[in-house]
């Protein structure tokens, strides 16, 4: 005789949801202590890093790039100005929460948790970051904000030699950059964050890119083996970081509630690495600008080494249509153009013809964004690099100004 089938699926589901609703208290408690046992261990894997979260500035914009990260654009769904103000205070209190770590809240066995539970029951700070910037379209007439918009704040245009025809990943109503010390940790940021935000904001595309480790030493490498962003200005000091990054209200056309904000970049630059592997070293070398062993300039020896041209001017040493001569000449006329970099790698598989689908995501903060990195773009226009690189989308935002205290929230004085 065959054994007795045990009850069927809907019917043991049932019996758990009632057995659960009947334990109602005992549950919660039940959660509780296995929640307060967590807390006495540590987040395996977790650096153990935190960042503050209240200040002036945003955290993620001058904070070194840590090993991951993720850029997300949004479409806003929020019915109206109150509905957005709201959007604003939620984002505000899961990014408090979320980069402070801490036992997450207990949850009875009747109710949907109340965290994906991928990091565990103590979720770790783990060095995490999210930036909030904002893009040209939330300023159309939804919420009344057309004359609140930042003046640089514009679709980000399409420059000579980018490829964006076709892009499904351009601009965007909202911007969310996240980073962390752990991969698991960044995608647990932008889990919860959906969750709780759902209704309100629509995923348009996103990207997600890693910090390589330096090697051997120095400053990391791009997908090119060229090392990125060695020539980044000082911003740990003061009067750098009012000059190249913050923006100022009243100031060259600004509203005021733009003090401590800052204009984000955002590029999908492709890297076409087959035919870059067939180049040899030294023209590699001469387009970069750049040693690929050492990062030292041509006529340099370490990578920290400044470029002297002004001691080379007809580019005997360091071509005149090298990368690094052209995004940054250091004349005194282009003094006020730098950028802070902030960029990472990516490898999103093959394409259809089986090619390496690797790059740059290019992500980059400045006080104006025509004066700073459109004026640099527009000076590297056909450089030699252009044949081997192929911008494919992106988008121009503004990073708000930060939370300063409990009780504000992102985006209050550009609300008020």
């Amino acid at each position: 005789m065959a054994p007795q089938a045990g009850p069927p699926t809907q019917g043991r589901r049932a019996f758990l949801r009632r057995a659960a609703i009947g334990a109602g208290v005992g549950a919660g408690a039940l959660a509780g202590a296995f929640a307060a046992t967590a807390v006495a261990g540590s987040a395996a894997g977790a650096s153990g890093r935190s960042i503050p979260f209240f200040g002036p500035h945003q955290a993620g914009i001058t904070t070194p790039p840590q090993a991951a990260a993720t850029i997300v654009s949004f479409t806003v769904l929020a019915a109206d100005r109150a509905a957005l103000a709201a959007l604003f205070a939620t984002l505000t209190e899961r990014i408090r929460f979320l980069t402070a770590g801490g036992p997450v809240p207990a949850t009875d066995l009747a109710s949907p948790p109340t965290d994906s539970s991928t990091l565990g029951p103590v979720l770790p700070a783990d060095g995490l970051t999210v930036t909030v910037a904002v893009g040209a379209s939330l300023f159309d007439g939804r919420y009344g904000l057309a004359a609140r918009r930042p003046a640089q704040l514009v679709a980000m245009p399409v420059f000579p030699d980018d490829d964006m025809a076709g892009s499904t990943e351009l601009h965007g109503d909202l911007s969310l950059q996240i980073c962390a010390d752990s991969r698991d940790t960044v995608m647990h940021a932008l889990r919860d964050i959906t969750k709780h935000t759902r209704g309100s904001l629509q995923p348009s595309w996103k990207i997600d890119g890693f910090h390589a480790a330096p090697r051997p030493s120095g400053t990391p490498r791009n997908q090119l083996g060229f090392k990125d962003g060695i020539a980044n200005p000082d911003t740990a000091d003061g009067s750098v970081a009012d000059a190249v990054l913050w923006t100022h209200g009243g100031a060259n056309g600004e509203p005021a509630w733009v003090e401590g904000g800052s204009y984000q970049v955002v590029r999908i630059i492709r890297m076409l690495v087959e035919f870059w592997d067939r180049v040899s070293l030294h023209e590699q070398e001469t387009m970069i600008g750049r040693r690929r062993d050492s990062g030292a300039p041509l006529d340099g020896t370490t990578e920290s080494d400044t470029p002297n041209y002004a001691g080379d001017p007809q580019g005997l040493l360091t071509p005149m249509t090298a990368h690094i001569r052209l995004a940054n000449p250091r004349t005194t006329d282009t003094a006020n153009q730098q950028i802070l970099r902030r960029g990472y790698n990516y490898e999103r598989g093959l394409d259809k013809d089986g090619n390496l689908d690797v790059g740059l995501l290019f992500c980059c903060y400045q006080q104006d964004v025509a004066r700073q990195f459109a004026t640099v773009q527009q000076r590297l226009a056909g450089e030699p690099l252009v044949d081997y690189i192929s911008p494919t989308g992106g988008g121009y935002f503004f990073a708000l100004p930060g939370v300063r205290a409990p009780g504000d929230h992102l985006g209050s004085a550009l609300l008020a």
